[in-house]
């Protein structure tokens, strides 16, 4: 996981073409689910929109973010790709 750009507003994830997919179709429930937990940890940066290309998706945030916001979004991702259908790019899908 990386920002990208002067305004630190973009978080790249790197996943398979299979995973990003699978994760898109869901992406509104994904973006309320963490900005909720944003939200429960009385954070003031929301995720705006979920994007992708053919190796990551992109979370794009409404202000900078910062190592705690990074580390709940991540956080969220990690648990997805552990408990569900996600995978990271050098592992096989389950």
């Amino acid at each position: 996981m990386t920002t990208k750009g002067s305004s630190r507003k973009q978080i790249i994830i790197l996943m398979s073409n299979d995973n990003i997919l699978k994760f898109m179709k869901e992406s509104s429930f994904h973006i309320t689910n963490i900005n909720q937990a944003l939200k429960n940890t009385k954070l003031e940066i929301l995720v705006d929109f979920i994007c992708s290309d053919i190796a990551s998706i992109t979370v794009i945030t409404n202000k900078v973010v910062i190592q705690s916001d990074l580390y709940i979004i991540e956080n969220y991702i990690k648990k997805l790709i552990t408990s569900t259908f996600l995978a990271y790019p050098s592992q096989s899908p389950t």
